[in-house]
């Protein structure tokens, strides 16, 4: 099976992309983050006549999330247990979307990005990160053979070679301690980040803002991972990071993460 997940910032100015690299990698699962649509916007059309079956959820022009699957789409869940909300009047955001395919619990996951370390976002992401540990240690209690994803973009680069310059982000978000020790948790908790060990640093990214030229000057950070469970990261045979599909007319700025597993 092929499992790729892409922050593909906005699906219907993307969605030719999407479908040409769907067939181009021949992906089994692609989880989908801030896809920044309804679920009536949604072009489901286009990934059904490619044989995949589609789940999405989201609300707005802001966030949303992703499924979509030529293996099986199964047990679809929006939300994760103690997901937190967000809003002058508090609502839980489309920021996260479980299905079961081929066998795999996937989740597509979009975490806060934290704004600043004195936004109230930033405790909001420290409050869903959190969430998102103890929901996924019960997940790991009640199956320890289940195969299970953590995929998307995690707004956190838990080294330092994983931006192109760290003094740079000083006193920001993303590279914070409280924010790299969320992350540390859920590893410590029994997810493995499947896809270092075959894109080691330094210099490795999924994200180049559009801005300053940041990815011609290969100015990036890697802010976009796979944890998997200990039978998922078993299966693992490979990973990648798809740097070409930042390059172009209309490129999201983000590059899709791809992970092969054994059948």
């Amino acid at each position: 099976m092929r499992l790729a997940t892409w922050n593909v910032n906005s699906i219907r100015s993307r969605a030719d992309r999407v479908a040409a690299f769907l067939q181009r990698n021949d992906v089994d699962v692609l989880a989908l983050q801030e896809t920044k649509c309804r679920d009536d916007q949604f072009p489901q059309m286009m990934f059904d006549a490619l044989g995949y079956e589609v789940a999405h959820v989201g609300y707005s022009q802001w966030n949303g999330v992703a499924i979509l699957s030529r293996v099986g789409l199964d047990d679809v869940t929006v939300g994760f247990p103690g997901q937190p909300a967000w809003g002058e009047t508090p609502a839980t955001e489309a920021r996260a979307l479980g299905a079961t395919c081929g066998g795999v619990r996937v989740w597509s996951l979009y975490v806060p990005n934290g704004r600043t370390l004195a936004d109230p976002h930033y405790q909001y992401k420290l409050a869903w990160l959190e969430a998102l540990r103890t929901a996924g240690a019960v997940w790991l209690a009640e199956d320890p053979a289940a195969s299970v994803a953590l995929v998307g973009d995690w707004n956190i680069a838990p080294q330092d070679d994983d931006v192109w310059d760290i003094g740079v982000f000083a006193h920001s978000t993303h590279v914070s301690e409280p924010e790299r020790a969320a992350f540390r948790a859920i590893v410590d908790g029994g997810y493995t980040d499947v896809v270092r060990p075959y894109t080691p640093g330094p210099g490795v990214y999924t994200y180049w803002d559009y801005t300053q030229l940041r990815f011609p000057r290969r100015e990036g950070m890697r802010i976009d991972f796979a944890l998997g469970s200990p039978a998922f990261a078993a299966r693992t045979t490979g990973a990648l990071i798809d740097r070409e599909e930042r390059k172009g007319k209309g490129a999201s700025d983000h590059a899709p993460v791809i992970v092969d597993l054994a059948d």
